[in-house]
Order: structure tokens, then C-alpha cells, then sequence
């Protein structure tokens, strides 16, 4: 009888020890009864049914790294279901584009369990189920860019990926909040193009700037010559204006000495060509120096005194 009630009382402690489960804090875990579903368990101290319920055993996948400090991923059995925002580095894979260059792609999935059950129950593998997805959804839209779109619409392509997965992994319980393309890896040949393509870039940019220094530079120069020769021509005039300005003040004070005379114009202008005359023949040099006047020439000659007076006048007024 005490053999009975001893173990009685050691069935009854391990059955408690049993039935009773701590569960971490952002965790829950899947309580089966006879194989079949019947509640989870939040965060903190839960009782279950010895020997009839039990947790439903989930493969997860972990980030390690091995001692050669290489990143892996393990697969593992657990007993609960992490509530937390998971990263998911799916491995690159060779994609076609649209206009056939294959390029290696990788990229993260950030995603988050919202129903334990669903998660549990409506999809075999759940880490499997999400990098296959993944990996499907990103050859898809992939495969509708072409290499220069693909390069530079890295925005665009994270948001398709973020609602076609959203959408997809609904039904398994699961949020996809974020996905980010990593690493995009053209070909070496497309590469060595796009450098050399690049490199051209710059090297027409740089004559453009080049061009236009010089264009500028004749600009300037031109718009220098072109003040400088307005300033020549207007300083040309300025002075044409004045000695027309002076002959037209001489030609005043001539007419005036004239009139006062009484002498005529014409003999002025005789007389003055004689004199010009016979300063030229006073400067030659040897030979005959007699010079013969025509008779009409006397008239004007014995204007001379007149005319010296009349000079002297106009210089006076001058």
C-alpha cells in the first residue's frame, strides 16, 4: 500500500513537472492534443495535460557562422514560434533579364509570424516555402528589366517583391515588411562595357566643358575687340570733327579778312598758290632760281602787304 501511494504521489509530481511550460517572452507555442490542434501558449507560465497534450515540434532555421568565420544557415527543430521581425539573406542566385544578360542577384527579406497556426499548419517548411518564394518572385520581375533598369531601379524592385510576398505568404500567417535587393553582379564583359561606356561619359562631358570655356573665352575676347575698335572709330570721328570744326573757324576768319579787304577770293587763292610756289623753288637746291609771273599775276603780288596784315589779324583772332 505505501509502495502504491509512493508511486501514486512520484506519478503525480512528474506529471506536473511535466504539464508545466515557460514560454519566453515574444514566443508562443503550439499545443497539439492527440495529434490534433487545441490552443497556444503566450509568453510566460502555461499548464498543459500530461501525456495527452504536447508542443508541436517546428523546423527553423538559424544564421551561424563556422569556425573558418563563414556565414551558414542550420536547420533545427523547436518547441515554440519566435514572434519577432526575422532576416531572411536569401544566397544569390543567376537571373535573365529582359534583354538576355544574366546577372547574379541576392538580396533580405524581413518578415514577421502574426498567426502561430497558420504558420504551423498551413505550410510543410516555412523557411523553405519563403526563400523559394523569394527566389521565384525576384526572377520574375527580374526578367522584365532590362540590365539598365535593373541597375537603377533597385526601389522599384524592393517594392514589387515587398507585395508580391506580402500577398503570397499571407495565407501562412506570415508579414513581409521589407525587402531589400543586395548585390547585383553583371557579367565581366558587361562590366568592362558599362566602364568603358561610363568612361566615354566623361571624357565627352569634359570636352563639352572644354568647348564651351573656349566658346566663352572668343566670346569675350570678341566683345573686347569690338569695344576697343568702337572706341577707335569714335575717337577717329571726334578728331575729324574737330579739325573740320578748325578749317571751318579758318575758313570763317579768311572770309572775314577778305571781305574787310575788299580783296576777291580769287586772288587770294593766286595769290597763295604763288607763294606756295615760290617756297618750293626758294628750297631746291643749285640751278636757275628765276621764276617768270604772268601779267595777272601782279595784281595779286601787290596784295601781299594786305594779305601779311590780313594774317596777322586772322592769327590775332585765332
Amino acid at each position: 500500500m505505501e509502495y502504491f501511494l509512493g508511486a501514486l504521489v512520484a506519478v503525480v509530481i512528474l506529471g506536473a513537472a511535466l504539464g508545466v511550460k515557460i514560454v519566453n517572452q515574444a514566443e508562443v507555442m503550439v499545443i497539439e492534443r492527440l495529434g490534433k490542434f487545441k490552443r497556444t501558449l503566450n509568453p510566460g507560465l502555461g499548464m498543459i495535460v500530461p501525456f495527452v497534450d504536447k508542443p508541436r515540434h517546428i523546423l527553423w532555421r538559424t544564421r551561424v557562422t563556422n569556425l573558418k568565420g563563414k556565414d551558414g544557415i542550420k536547420e533545427h527543430h523547436s518547441k515554440t514560434v519566435d514572434l519577432r521581425e526575422q532576416v531572411f539573406d536569401f544566397p544569390k542566385q543567376s537571373v535573365i533579364t529582359a534583354d538576355n544578360v544574366v546577372i547574379e542577384i541576392n538580396g533580405l527579406l524581413y518578415y514577421q509570424i502574426t498567426d502561430p497556426r497558420r504558420a504551423v499548419y498551413e505550410v510543410a517548411n516555412l523557411p523553405n516555402a519563403i526563400e523559394k518564394l523569394a527566389q521565384t518572385t525576384l526572377r520574375n520581375i527580374i526578367g522584365e528589366l532590362a540590365l539598365d533598369a535593373t541597375l537603377s531601379s533597385r526601389d522599384e524592385i524592393n517594392g514589387k517583391m515587398r507585395t508580391v510576398l506580402d500577398e503570397a505568404t499571407d495565407k501562412w500567417g506570415v508579414k513581409v515588411n521589407r525587402v531589400e535587393v543586395q548585390d547585383i553582379d553583371p557579367p565581366v564583359t558587361v562590366r568592362e562595357a558599362m566602364e568603358m561606356q561610363m568612361r566615354a561619359e566623361r571624357e565627352r562631358r569634359a570636352a563639352i566643358l572644354e568647348a564651351e570655356g573656349i566658346k566663352t573665352s572668343k566670346i569675350l575676347r570678341a566683345e573686347g575687340e569690338r569695344g576697343s575698335l568702337i572706341a577707335t572709330a569714335e575717337g577717329a570721328r571726334q578728331s575729324k570733327i574737330l579739325r573740320a570744326q578748325g578749317e571751318a573757324e579758318s575758313i570763317t576768319v579768311v572770309a572775314n579778312a577778305l571781305e574787310q579787304e575788299q580783296m576777291k577770293p580769287a586772288d587770294y587763292l593766286i595769290a597763295m598758290k604763288y607763294l606756295s610756289t615760290l617756297a618750293h623753288i626758294g628750297k631746291a637746291e643749285g640751278g636757275d632760281k628765276t621764276v617768270f609771273l604772268p601779267y595777272e599775276a601782279s595784281a595779286a603780288l601787290g596784295s601781299l602787304g594786305g594779305l601779311r596784315e590780313m594774317f596777322n589779324k586772322g592769327g590775332g583772332a585765332s
